[in-house]
């Protein structure tokens, strides 16, 4: 398929979401329109007073229930691209299909939506999750590529439903919903106009764009970091969970350009793209923040807490991705821990955190 380009129309579900604020922010700036949808007109005027000056280039739609038929169906039509980020992530569902079916409902309507009404759609792309990709608790280190699948979390919700453990209620739903977005592709393919992108990323951190009224408010994967680096029980963790493996993680902005670059490359057409800049434990972050000079964070600078200095470097990391694909397709370069440290402190010291 061919690559999609400015000043084309981008179509980018929960528009008003961590990464997705990110993402409408960097497609406007090269030029996209954009329609993006949210739940409500609250949201609505959240996302447009952060994203200012770019007029009829960014339209704002209220889709207030993904996981209705045809929910999708009409702000599908005269848009090149779609950027599919609109998906439950929280670790608090009794019932996994809280989680499962809206993740599953919403990824395949909006490719069902795209693909009888989306007439000048070329490409879709779904945020996914390094969630579907990694099997954790393996004996030995194990290091994850694009053909690697959670099978694990699918059987253990199957069978122990609301007793399964919530992160892997999360990463079922992550599994299933990207798997039925590659299921419906290959059964639509002969027919439809656009071909399908996934992008898995793992921990998601870096300076939140998109409204935040209160620290507590954070979404789970920035929340995480504000615990764990910022509050002076770690979050209510001991200092060995804080040397423990955290898998991996990425910057928000890269996930962000990720999208970006993922409908602009042709090669990346019917690829699963794993989006990482490398395995981390909290004792890492901390370290680095607490290096920083001069401080971004000057109301915390001295104080923050320090966990046991050093000691990250001994962790031996069991979960690690295979980044090479999407270094190659995307050519994107992450960034680095200290920046994302230094910009993240720097957002909460803005925010009077």
């Amino acid at each position: 398929m061919p690559a999609v380009q400015p000043p084309s129309k981008v179509l980018v579900t929960g528009a008003n979401g961590y990464i997705a604020v990110w993402l409408v922010k960097s497609l406007l700036e090269k030029g996209y329109a954009v329609r993006g949808t949210v739940r409500s007109a609250d949201k609505a005027k959240q996302v447009a007073d952060i994203l200012t000056g770019y007029g009829e280039k960014l339209e704002l739609v209220v889709v207030e229930d993904i996981t209705k038929e045809g929910a999708f169906d009409e702000v599908v039509q005269d848009v090149d691209a779609i950027e599919h980020t609109a998906s439950p992530f929280h670790f608090n569902a009794e019932d996994p299909q809280e989680l499962i079916g809206p993740a599953i409902q919403g990824t395949v309507g909006v490719l069902k939506s795209a693909s009888q009404y989306g007439k000048s759609v070329k490409r879709i792309v779904v945020t996914s999750s390094c969630a579907s990709v990694l099997t954790p608790g393996l004996p030995e280190p194990k290091v994850f590529t694009e053909s690697d699948w959670n099978e694990h979390a699918i059987k253990l919700v199957e069978e122990k439903g609301k007793d399964a453990p919530n992160s892997e209620k999360y990463r079922a739903s992550k599994t299933l919903a990207e798997k039925a977005a590659w299921k419906f592709y290959e059964e639509n393919k002969s027919s439809v106009k656009w071909d399908l992108v996934t992008l898995c990323p793992p921990f998601v951190f870096g300076p939140a764009l998109h409204h935040v009224a209160a620290a507590e408010s954070l979404n789970t994967s920035a929340d995480a970091f504000y615990q764990s680096v910022v509050m002076p029980d770690y979050g209510g963790k001991s200092l060995d969970a804080l040397r423990a493996p955290m898998s991996s993680w990425v910057d928000v902005r890269d996930a962000a350009l990720s999208h970006v670059l993922a409908i602009e490359k042709e090669a990346a057409g019917g690829e699963r793209l794993i989006v990482a800049s490398g395995p981390f434990c909290w004792q890492d972050f901390i370290d680095t923040a607490n290096a920083l000079s001069p401080h971004p964070m000057p109301s915390k600078e001295g104080i923050l807490p320090k966990g046991a200095p050093g000691q990250g470097k001994d962790t031996v990391h069991m979960v690690r991705y295979d980044t090479s694909k999407a270094q190659r397709i995307l050519g994107i370069a992450p960034k680095g821990m200290e920046e994302t440290t230094r910009d993240t402190l720097a957002d909460y010291e803005s925010r009077g955190w």
